[in-house]
């Protein structure tokens, strides 16, 4: 059986993973965030740039998900400062 996800269906799972993530501890959230969001746009600007440079055989849908990885991480952290009005809790320790 093949599972085969869309792109709305990821991003709505990565999406609720980072809220979660965030709901239990903001600390290791905000870390986590800062790091692989980091690294994940550092990747896909680089393959972007080696793609047109020179065409290679990437599925398209590659750099649709890192994108979306991206914006969904953001997207988490906006929801989540924006419902606590910008306090973190590891800030006012």
């Amino acid at each position: 059986m093949k599972l085969r996800l869309t792109l709305v269906e990821i991003f709505l799972f990565q999406t609720i993973v980072w809220l979660v993530l965030w709901l239990l501890n903001d600390y290791v959230a905000a870390l986590l965030t800062l790091i692989v969001g980091a690294i994940v746009s550092a990747v896909l600007v680089i393959a972007l740039i080696s793609e047109a440079i020179e065409r290679t055989k990437v599925p398209r849908w590659y750099f649709s998900i890192m994108a979306l990885s991206v914006v969904s991480m953001l997207l988490a952290t906006l929801i989540y400062v924006g419902l606590l009005g910008g306090q973190l809790d590891f800030l006012s320790k």
